[in-house]
């Protein structure tokens, strides 16, 4: 009885730290400078968390996956650029936010643009790679064509 309690508090450990380390960052700036660090581009997922279906089903069914977490980890530099109804945000994200979406000329959610980002001189610029939203499928699905993204070169 022992031994199972311990396995499963191990099991149950392991998962919560790598759900932990996946980390979305909501400052495009930041996110550029670690993704020039790293040489990984940026995923960038336009997203109405509180409210968009397909959006909510997005996470549920590939972003919040463990083969998705350990591929992320591994490949791009996440980005959420969330647009809700009922959660509040800064002005500051709100505003980054909102010149983005013109940006990349987001026209529905969720879409998320692969992208490589420059910083200079406090002028931000990127090199599009390609974009998707939601793939049936699950996350097998969903890789192979953000696979097919990134691996454009």
């Amino acid at each position: 009885m022992k031994k199972t309690l311990l396995l499963f508090i191990l099991f149950f450990g392991l998962v919560t730290a790598q759900s932990q380390e996946l980390k979305w960052h909501t400052d495009v700036k930041e996110a550029i400078s670690l993704g020039s660090k790293e040489h990984k581009p940026l995923l960038l997922f336009f997203t109405g968390s509180d409210w968009c279906g397909w959006c909510i089903r997005l996470q549920k069914e590939v972003l919040l996956t463990p083969e998705f977490a350990k591929w992320a980890t591994e490949n791009v530099i996440l980005v959420e650029l969330d647009y809700p109804r009922r959660t509040l945000q800064t002005a500051e994200i709100k505003k980054q936010n909102g010149e983005l979406q013109q940006a990349f000329g987001i026209q529905g959610f969720p879409t998320i643009h692969f992208a490589n980002g420059t910083d200079k001189e406090g002028k931000v610029n990127f090199e599009g790679l390609g974009n998707t939203g939601y793939v049936a499928g699950g996350p097998v699905a969903w890789l192979e064509v953000a696979n097919k993204i990134i691996n454009r070169k």
